[in-house]
C-alpha cells in the first residue's frame, strides 16, 4: 500500500530560494512529505538581511533560529528528517556544481540567482528519480529556471484563488416593498423574513432597492443576528458620498467590529474615512495609531536616505498627514478643534509612524489603521492582528491591485488574503469601495488611463 502511494505521489525535492524565505521563514515546513533544499547562498543572503527592523529582518532571523535548531539535531549538509508525521527532509546545498549545464556559463558569474539555479541543476542530476522544483517569487528567476528545463512555480501557500469573486462586504438587492422598507427603518425587520440572513455567512451590507426605486442601506450582524438599517454617515466633518462610505463608516464607527479591511482604487476615501472614523471615536481609545509600510526605493533601506528618522521617513508618511490636514481643515471656522488636533499629535495621541517601528508593542485600546496594507504578506497581517488587546480596533486600508513590492501579487498579498479567511468572523467586516471621490479629474486616470 504505501509502495503504491509513491507511485501515484512521488516525492519531489523543492528548492527554495531567499525571496520565500524573506516571504514566509516557516515555508521550508509547508511541503508535506516532500524533501525541500536551500542553496549556502540563500543563507549568505539572508544574513545580510538579519538585521533591521523590517519584516524581512524578522523573517530572516527567524529562519535563521529555526535551521540552526535543526542543525543542532542533524547534520543539515545531508538530507535530515523534518519533525513531523509524514514529513519529508531538508538539506543545505552546498556550493556544487552540475556537470552538464552550468548556470553561471550562460547567464553570468557571480550573480547569487544564477548559483541558486546550479544548485537546482545539481540535484536533478543527483536525483533522476524525482521531480526537481525551483520554487520562487521572484518571475525572472523562475523564467530563466524554465530555459533551463528546470521546473519553477511560485510560493502558493497563502495565495487567494479565484480572485475576481473575491468578497466584497456587499450585495444589491431588488424588488422590496414599500412596507418592507418602512420596517426596515423602524428596525422591526428580521433577516429571515426578507431571506437575508441565508446569503450572508458572515457580517455583511445590503444595498436595497425598493419597487418604487427608494433606495435604503441595512447592515446584517452575524453575532446578533439583526439586520440594521444604515442612514447617511458622518464623522469628525467628514459626510460619506456613496452607499459603499455609508457602509465603510459604519464599520469603522460600529464598536462591536473589531477588524476591518476596506479596499479600494486610489481616490476612493479609505484612509480619510478611517482616520475621520477614529477622531469620531477617541474617546473610546487610549491611541489611534496610524501606520503604513515601507517599501524601499530601488530596493534600498531607508537607511541611505539624509538626516534623522523622522527626516527618512515623513516622506512615506506623507499621504496621511495630507488626510489629517484635510481633516483639520474642515474646522476652519473653530479654532478650538484645529488646536484640539495638534494637541492630540503633540501628546502623541495620533501617532503617524511606519509599520516597522511598531514591532514589540502591545496595541491595547488602540484604534489601529495600518494604510497600504496590500504591501504586506499574509504572515506580516497575522502578526499585527496577534498583538491587538482588549479594547483594540484595527484596520486596513489598501488597493489589491496597487502592488509596491516585486514579490507579491494580488492573489498573494497579505490584504486578499485576509479578506477571503476572515469574511465569516463575527468580529470582522469587510467593504469595496468603487466609485472615486477625489475629483472628476482623478477619477478620469483611473477609468481610461
Amino acid at each position: 500500500m504505501q509502495a503504491k502511494s509513491k507511485e501515484i505521489h512521488p516525492r519531489k525535492i523543492f528548492v527554495l530560494d531567499t525571496s520565500v524565505i524573506i516571504h514566509d521563514h516557516i515555508a521550508f515546513k509547508n511541503f508535506k512529505e516532500h524533501d525541500v533544499a536551500v542553496p549556502i547562498q540563500v543563507l549568505e543572503e539572508l544574513d545580510n538581511f538579519k538585521n533591521g527592523n523590517d519584516n524581512r529582518n524578522f523573517e530572516a532571523r527567524s529562519f535563521i533560529r529555526l535551521i540552526d535548531s535543526l542543525s543542532k539535531k542533524h547534520l543539515i549538509s545531508q538530507w535530515a528528517p523534518l519533525d513531523g508525521r509524514n514529513r519529508g527532509h531538508f538539506k543545505i546545498i552546498i556550493d556544487e556544481k552540475p556537470a552538464n549545464v552550468d548556470a553561471e556559463e550562460l547567464f553570468g558569474k557571480g550573480k547569487v540567482d544564477h548559483k541558486i539555479l546550479n544548485a537546482a541543476l545539481y540535484l536533478q542530476e543527483e536525483n533522476p528519480e524525482k521531480s526537481v522544483v525551483l520554487v520562487s517569487k521572484d518571475i525572472c528567476l523562475r523564467l530563466k529556471a524554465k530555459s533551463l528545463n528546470i521546473q519553477a512555480e511560485d510560493y502558493e501557500t497563502g495565495k487567494v484563488k479565484n480572485l475576481e469573486n473575491l468578497y466584497s462586504g456587499c450585495s444589491n438587492l431588488e424588488g422590496f416593498t414599500e412596507k418592507v422598507l418602512n420596517e426596515l427603518r423602524k428596525g422591526l425587520l428580521e433577516p429571515e423574513e426578507v431571506g437575508l440572513a441565508q446569503m450572508a455567512t458572515g457580517n455583511h451590507f445590503f444595498n436595497i432597492t425598493g419597487k418604487k426605486g427608494t433606495k435604503e442601506l441595512a447592515f446584517y450582524s452575524k453575532e446578533n443576528h439583526k439586520l440594521i438599517h444604515i442612514p447617511p454617515q458622518h464623522a469628525f466633518r467628514i459626510s460619506s458620498k456613496n452607499p459603499e462610505q455609508d457602509f465603510a463608516m459604519h464599520a469603522l464607527l460600529n464598536p462591536d467590529i473589531k477588524l476591518v479591511t476596506i479596499q479600494g482604487n486610489a481616490g476612493t476615501g479609505k484612509t480619510l474615512l478611517a482616520l475621520a472614523s477614529a477622531l469620531e471615536r477617541r474617546r473610546d481609545y487610549r491611541q489611534i495609531f496610524i501606520t503604513r509600510p515601507i517599501v524601499p526605493l530601488s530596493n534600498k533601506d531607508i537607511g541611505f536616505l539624509p538626516g534623522d528618522v523622522k527626516s527618512k521617513v515623513d516622506p512615506y508618511m506623507a499621504p496621511i498627514w495630507d488626510n489629517l490636514k484635510f481633516i483639520r481643515d474642515q474646522f476652519a471656522d473653530d479654532s478650538k478643534t484645529q488646536a484640539k488636533l495638534d494637541e492630540l499629535v503633540t501628546t502623541d495621541k495620533i501617532a503617524i509612524s511606519p509599520l516597522a517601528f511598531i514591532r514589540g508593542r502591545t496595541l491595547a485600546k488602540i484604534f489601529f489603521i495600518v494604510d497600504e496594507a496590500q504591501n504586506l504578506t499574509p504572515h506580516e497581517v497575522k502578526t499585527i492582528i496577534s498583538r491587538a488587546g482588549e479594547g483594540t480596533k484595527v484596520v486596513f486600508t489598501g488597493d489589491i491591485y496597487q502592488i509596491d513590492t516585486p514579490y507579491l501579487d494580488s492573489e498573494s498579498n497579505g490584504l486578499s488574503y485576509l479578506i477571503d479567511k476572515a469574511k465569516s468572523h463575527p468580529l470582522y467586516a469587510h467593504i469595496a469601495l468603487q466609485k472615486g471621490e477625489r475629483s472628476e479629474l482623478a477619477n478620469l486616470a483611473t477609468e481610461l488611463l
